[in-house]
């Protein structure tokens, strides 16, 4: 450990009626429904350099993205720029210039943090639904149709509903949200008909474009894909290097073949299980297994490979002339780069590792993550010797597979070694700062972590101040590289969780904390947390009150949205208590820090993962 403790106590108490042998109880009535034993933390400690820079990289996120949003959004949370359809740049843009905001809230940001992302969140669905195309038939009435995407591809559509799909970590009593949840979901089980994106017969999304106006089934265009006419040299500099509007549609050229499913389609698993994780209604989670199982089927029977294009039959490969590796960002998806003048290969068939992860969330059930490995272990199985070296591919097309590299596809092999936490996976990983540390190879990385956030902060500060667009000169994406939100860190060692990306994924953590007093999601004021061992069935956090003045408490739970059960506990007075539940309170003297190792179950199915926040639970 990087602290040490002087002389102390350890408190336990348990509140309604959990009996725990040789621990005197309480049977006070809780401020929740759910039973939290309650440990009271009395060991005075010097504040760690880990806890006093994570709170000073929460205060210095806050900050800045009060700061950023000043800047660039005006006071209805429309980004102030030129607006466009396209996937050069186009509405998912604007809304991921407040990407991790949630995750800055939720660890225990300010509260103007959630206020901001909330009207931004609000504002980018009306402007971008009043926003409309001269050229792009699908979106002259408006970008966005009852608040969704007309119709669009999920690399997009996943990066537009980042923010989104993690709102309710803080906000899940918030009603739009709460019905957005719902009408979201809805476009992808058949309830709204006017958006008839899935086939249930044949388990399929029946396009790569997709949305709430529904699939879009013939050929994309390149002004499909680009949106309409625009200036740009002089303007703009547009993300992929084109330099005229001429540019864009040559980088779009050759996305056609967009009929049938693709794994990418995946990410749209999110929505339901959002609505699962908020209303606990079966009908979600049902959904997402019955698709996540199609894929996994059609991976078993491509040779352990997710083909990229399913057709509209329901045959591998039948929108793509029988081509398992067909259709845009398939596998064999080589495209024309303007930008760069050179072929560049696009497969985004590694997206799909979402839908696995959710469908592992709802089940507990390896056998998810033992698909996505099969694939992996599929790919590498292809590597041979070149020029003396050992490469591996990561494309397949009509003469089989290319683009060698030295290094084995490992695309999704972080996902499957923290949920899996097998030797052999986390292995493949050998060198991963975040686990070496957890391997206790790696005593500094905290400090390095958070240091480099820190330093990632400020230098995103000083770049918006120094930016000198003005809003007719600023594309959608543009402020996206100011973008001051800095929580990687604060995921793995707060949470131990992993960073979530920024394709619509819910969040997997292995602890989550709410602050009891004031309400909210995150660890209340002057509190840090460090988890410091991580396995299958254990994990141990060291929690410091940093205030010298102020008692604080806690309330730790057992995974992001409660899916795993603490069964005990050990305190550092090496005593193990059993609990049973998936809520432990702790109630930090000032100045007071302890070590809390969590023998625990994962992903148990005997109760619901929820969105709600402890003292609303039924």
């Amino acid at each position: 450990m990087s602290w040490q403790t002087r002389t102390g106590r350890v408190q336990w108490s348990l509140v309604v009626s959990l009996v725990v042998a040789g621990v005197s109880c309480c049977r006070a009535t809780p401020a929740w429904a759910e039973p939290a034993p309650r440990l009271v933390v009395t060991s005075p400690v010097s504040p760690p350099e880990w806890a006093l820079l994570e709170r000073e990289l929460l205060r210095a996120n806050s900050g800045a993205c009060a700061e950023f949003f000043a800047k660039y959004f005006d006071e209805r949370g429309w980004l102030l720029c030129v607006e466009r359809w396209g996937g050069d740049d186009g509405p998912d843009d604007a809304i991921e210039n407040c990407n991790d905001w949630p995750l800055v809230h939720a660890l225990g940001g300010h509260d103007e943090v959630l206020t901001l992302y909330r009207r931004a969140w609000e504002g980018h669905l009306r402007q971008y639904t009043l926003a409309r195309t001269t050229e792009v038939p699908f979106a002259r009435d408006g970008m966005y149709y009852k608040e969704f995407p007309v119709t669009m591809d999920w690399l997009h559509n996943g990066e537009g509903l980042t923010v989104f799909n993690l709102q309710g970590l803080s906000d899940p009593g918030n009603v739009p949200f709460q019905q957005r949840v719902r009408r979201f979901a809805g476009f992808y089980m058949n309830e709204d008909p006017g958006a008839p994106n899935y086939d249930p017969e044949h388990r399929l999304i029946r396009s790569l474009f997709n949305g709430s106006r529904g699939p879009l089934l013939r050929k994309a265009t390149a002004v499909d894909w680009a949106g309409d006419p625009i200036e740009v040299k002089g303007r703009f500099r547009l993300g992929h290097g084109e330099d005229s509007y001429e540019a864009m549609l040559q980088h779009f050229q050759d996305y056609n073949d967009i009929i049938g499913d693709h794994p990418q389609n995946l990410l749209a698993t999110s929505l339901p299980l959002n609505a699962y994780l908020l209303t606990g209604e079966a009908k979600y989670r049902q959904w997402v297994l019955e698709y996540v199982d199609a894929w996994c089927e059609r991976a078993r029977a491509n040779g352990g490979i997710l083909p990229s294009n399913i057709g509209l039959d329901g045959t591998i490969g039948g929108a793509a002339g029988g081509k398992w590796y067909g259709g845009v960002y398939g596998w064999g998806f080589t495209v024309f780069d303007p930008g760069s003048g050179k072929p560049a290969n696009r497969n985004t068939v590694g997206l799909g590792v979402v839908g696995f992860l959710n469908a592992y969330l709802l089940t507990g059930n390896l056998r998810y993550i033992d698909t996505w490995r099969g694939q992996i272990d599929a790919v590498n199985a292809q590597g041979r010797l070149i020029e003396g070296k050992k490469q591996y591919p990561r494309m397949y097309g009509d003469e089989g597979w290319y683009d060698f590299q030295p290094t084995p596809y490992d695309q999704g092999l972080l996902e499957v070694a923290y949920l899996s936490q097998r030797p052999e996976d986390l292995a493949r990983l050998a060198g991963h700062p975040w686990l070496e540390y957890l391997a206790g190879r790696n005593t500094n990385y905290p400090v390095q972590a958070l240091r480099a956030d820190l330093a990632q902060v400020r230098s995103r500060v000083q770049g918006m101040r120094a930016d000198t667009t003005t809003p007719d000169t600023r594309l959608s994406d543009d402020p996206m590289a100011y973008n001051p939100a800095s929580v990687g860190s604060l995921v793995s060692l707060m949470l131990g969780g992993i960073h979530p990306a920024h394709r619509g994924s819910v969040l997997h953590a292995r602890l989550r904390y709410f602050d009891p007093e004031a309400r909210r999601a995150g660890l209340p004021d002057d509190v840090a947390a460090l988890v410091d061992t991580l396995t299958a069935d254990r994990v141990a956090v060291q929690l410091v009150n940093t205030s010298p003045l102020h008692r604080r408490r806690v309330l730790v739970q057992a995974g992001a949205y409660g899916e795993h059960r603490f069964d005990s506990v050990r305190t550092d007075d090496d005593r193990e208590t059993g609990l049973g539940g998936r809520l432990l309170e702790v109630i930090l003297e000032p100045g007071c820090g302890t070590r809390l190792d969590f023998r625990m179950s994962r992903s148990v199915t005997s109760w619901k993962p929820t969105l709600q926040f402890p003292w609303n639970r039924d």
